[in-house]
């Protein structure tokens, strides 16, 4: 935010003076409200998002036959998809999928408790509004998904398909939420600890950006390119999130971790130079500075480093190529296919 220093003189009882120096004031408080985020109000979007979730149970004790032709047709390819390849599969009729799921007792409970805590959604709805006005500023002919929120039984998050983007809505309980205390052996805390409603929109952006927008090319195999691509996701994260969402969010990491890699940054790149990993193609090599994981294999003292620290490294990159070219628009950002060109263009030498 740019400083504005205003030295009104001793004589300025006046009415001309008080009204000028009050509509400075107005001006430079509405200056650092506006940020440096592009004005997307004329665009028209109104998002909402489906209830799957509850129409489905809304149905437990309905004729199952009735029920699999209303659900088939209000949500075509999802409810087949969710039916399929989320709670059940082909070798099973979408009558025998449905009956099951109704008996379970844990299907039940977890619907129970998911509507205790999203009994509405309209602040996401907002949110969701918000950040995609901001994706079509940038790019607009894309496709606003269809959004469609349901429980699988912590299957999927945030799945896309042929004309939706679901949103799973028992992997946003909350971080105290007992299911994820029963499934630790399968979802580790490291991961369930983000399954709080904060993580919906970070989330589903994510995804949309990833998999809709910008595909990781296959020929993009080394450290290098790994990271600029995932940096540049983050980037765009930055540009079309609210201002409000914390960095922590949007890389999924905890306060401390955080706070270790802004202490550690210059460490951590000399250890990807001294160790010649920036050109490294080995997915085994590799992986580890990309993955989930409670910590990062090699760095840091007492596991106490973060995970993914290539993802973050590859993020600060970015940012500071951005900040050192300031006529490169997001588009051009996104479409640069050089990851050596945004590296040196950056000047990334932490200190």
């Amino acid at each position: 935010m740019v400083h504005i220093y205003i030295f009104v003189s001793m004589n300025c009882s006046s009415k001309l003076g008080q009204s000028y120096l009050f509509f400075l004031l107005i001006l430079i408080f509405s200056s650092c409200r506006q940020g440096t985020k592009p004005d997307v109000n004329a665009i028209q979007l109104n998002v909402k998002i489906e209830r799957f979730d509850q129409d489905l149970y809304s149905r437990k004790s309905k004729d199952v036959r009735e029920t699999d032709v209303i659900l088939q047709s209000k949500y075509g390819a999802f409810y087949e998809d969710f039916l399929h390849r989320m709670v059940g599969n082909d070798n099973y009729s979408n009558e025998q999928i449905l009956s099951t799921l109704f008996q379970d007792q844990a299907y039940e409970d977890l619907s129970q408790e998911t509507d205790s805590v999203f009994a509405s959604l309209e602040d996401v709805e907002a949110d969701l509004n918000e950040s995609f006005k901001y994706i079509k500023h940038y790019y607009p002919n894309i496709q606003v998904p269809r959004f469609i929120a349901f429980i699988s039984g912590f299957a999927v998050q945030t799945p896309i398909g042929d004309d939706y983007m679901g949103i799973g809505l028992d992997m946003f309980l909350g971080k105290e939420s007992k299911f994820y205390r029963a499934i630790v052996g399968s979802v580790p805390m490291y991961l369930s600890r983000r399954f709080t409603p904060q993580y919906i929109v970070p989330r589903v952006t994510e995804t949309y950006a990833r998999e809709e927008l910008f595909l990781e090319r296959d020929e993009d195999r080394t450290l290098l390119a790994k990271m600029i691509h995932n940096g540049k996701i983050l980037y765009f994260m930055d540009q079309v999130l609210a201002d409000q969402v914390p960095d922590s969010v949007k890389i999924g990491y905890t306060t401390k971790q955080l706070d270790w890699c802004n202490s550690f940054e210059s460490e951590i790149w000399g250890y990807y130079l001294e160790n010649n990993l920036l050109f490294e193609t080995d997915y085994q090599k590799i992986q580890v500075f990309l993955g989930e994981g409670p910590f990062t294999p090699g760095l840091g003292e007492k596991n106490e480093s973060a995970p993914k620290l290539g993802v973050w490294v590859g993020w600060q990159i970015v940012r500071k190529y951005m900040k050192e070219n300031p006529n490169v628009t997001l588009q051009q950002l996104m479409g640069e296919k050089d990851p050596q060109k945004i590296l040196q263009g950056s000047r990334y030498k932490p200190k």
